[in-house]
């Protein structure tokens, strides 16, 4: 690897970095109303170093002086403060306005005063949060040196304390957000967000993954990796290879960190490598990684990689468990239709019709998709309709017709058994879906809102594609009579909105009849 490539391994300690003007000063706020005061305090502090980073003093000549400062300017760490300015107490005032309305706890406070009698040690202690209590007269050179110093440590501890709290807190929010996540584009976003708020990283990205079994055996670990989603400059380069989509020097970093299986920090970017349990691990690539990671942000980093590697071994899981549950559904309401020589593929059209309504109706897109999918099933019971009556070319009479109507009752009870909202929004629709909004439909003789709107969806669907196709007992209608039909049982057979809605995208829906036609 290149010079300028130097890395970072987790388990690695980061080099020990000299003093230089790079890193941030202390940043210490004199306010006190004498001039003199000042001048001896800077010089005393000048060549004063703490974990290579030098004193900045600022000066504030009154209480009031100081407040404008504090609100302009944020991260002090020591305030050496007059008691006596302005007012007898402007400087107890000043130490009420840091702590409760600015909420600064961590700034150690350090008071100094040529008038002890206007503010005696033991009460202030008790009544204000301060730090320290220093009489002038004490506070020589040397003593002053010291008190600086061991405010600036105890400055240090705290904030590093304070960071990694409040690193956990996002850690926790993160992941926890993380797992609800059902999309591969949604959690590679949802990463990288993260990543950003809790490091600042920049916003060029990709996420990668193998694919196929060849992706498994493969020697050359990005032989077969492709861009899933990427920001930034990267994102135009969804679905390419990963070789033919990134640099030479991409090339190398990622190749470090997937033949060593581990997380790969360089001076400008990080390679995060993402397990999964079906053996096509997956690694994000971020680049515009310019500053340095103390261990607290390391550790907070291997952390958070953890859960997100786990998350997306969950995020696979619900996949593959989304994916057999469509075919599994689409699968047995064709078996339904497939003894029903004529109906060809009636499934496919209603539940596509269905889902398409779902939209247009403004549902979101999981209760869409749950939509979709149970509309495939509201057939579901004339798998127990004999064949003499699914198939007679002529009228039913009155006997086989109860028993036709049966398969409504028959297809919940095949379904109702189940408490996962997809097969429960099945058994509704199956039903469900001969109810009329008049109430004259069966099984139940539902009416109006009483009906589901799942069920209302999968009639409006199902009779759109029964009139459009032809069938053992009648011919397709055409479109003029379809619709005349829908407009005069808005209000009696279907739901007026959904006939509305329905009307409003005929093309569509006309396009899916062609799409999935019989032949």
């Amino acid at each position: 690897m290149n010079a300028d490539c130097d890395a970072l391994l987790f388990d690695e300690q980061p080099a020990e970095v000299p003093a230089s003007a790079g890193h941030m000063p202390w940043k210490v706020l004199i306010v006190d109303d004498e001039p003199s005061v000042h001048q001896v305090t800077e010089l005393i502090l000048e060549d004063l170093e703490l974990d290579g980073r030098v004193v900045e003093t600022v000066s504030a000549y009154s209480a009031a002086h100081a407040r404008e400062i504090l609100a302009a300017q944020t991260g002090f760490a020591v305030i050496l403060l007059d008691v006596v300015m302005e007012t007898d107490h402007a400087g107890l005032e000043l130490v009420d306005h840091i702590r409760k309305e600015l909420g600064d706890t961590l700034v150690r406070v350090i008071l100094r005063t040529g008038q002890p009698g206007q503010a005696p040690e033991r009460q202030v202690i008790l009544d204000y949060d301060i730090n320290d209590y220093k009489e002038k007269t004490e506070l020589t050179a040397g003593k002053l040196f010291s008190t600086v110093i061991t405010a600036l440590r105890g400055y240090r501890d705290l904030s590093a304390l304070d960071k990694n709290r409040r690193g956990l807190e996002q850690i926790v929010a993160a992941s926890s957000s993380l797992y609800d996540i059902r999309s591969m584009e949604t959690f590679v976003s949802g990463v990288l967000l993260q990543l950003e708020a809790l490091l600042g990283l920049g916003n060029s990205s990709f996420f990668s993954r193998s694919f196929g079994v060849l992706g498994r055996l493969s020697d050359d670990p990005i032989e077969n990796q492709r861009i899933v989603a990427g920001t930034g400059e990267f994102a135009d380069l969804a679905h390419q290879p990963l070789r033919d989509a990134i640099g030479t020097r991409e090339i190398e970093i990622v190749k470090q960190a997937l033949s060593l299986h581990r997380s790969w920090i360089t001076d400008d970017a990080v390679v995060v490598e993402l397990h999964a349990t079906d053996g096509l691990d997956g690694l994000l690539y971020l680049s515009g990684f310019c500053q340095d990671l103390d261990e607290v942000d390391r550790k907070l980093l291997e952390v958070f990689l953890g859960n997100a590697s786990m998350a997306l071994n969950n995020l696979h899981l619900n996949r593959e468990i989304d994916h057999a549950q469509r075919e599994v559904l689409y699968t047995l309401g064709e078996i339904a239709e497939f003894r029903s020589r004529e109906t060809g593929r009636h499934v496919a059209r209603v539940s596509k019709s269905a889902g398409l309504l779902a939209r247009k109706l403004g549902l979101d897109e999981d209760e869409c998709n749950i939509v979709m999918l149970a509309a495939a099933m509201h057939d579901l019971g004339k798998i127990a309709i004999p064949d003499a009556i699914l198939n007679k070319p002529g009228r039913l009479d009155e006997a086989e017709w109860r028993l036709m109507q049966s398969h409504a009752e028959l297809g919940y009870d095949l379904l109702k058994g189940s408490h996962r909202p997809l097969l429960t929004a099945a058994a509704t629709i199956a039903h469900q879906h001969h109810e009329k909004w008049d109430g004259s439909g069966y099984p139940r003789g539902l009416a109006g809102t009483d009906i589901h709107l799942y069920g209302r969806i999968a009639a409006l669907a199902d009779v759109f594609d029964a009139l459009g196709n032809r069938r053992c007992y009648k011919d397709a209608w055409p479109r003029g009579e379809i619709v005349a039909y829908f407009t005069e049982q808005s209000g009696r057979h279907f739901d007026p909105t959904l006939v509305e809605l329905f009307l409003s995208h005929l093309d569509e829906l006309f396009r899916i009849r062609e799409d999935y036609r019989d032949d």
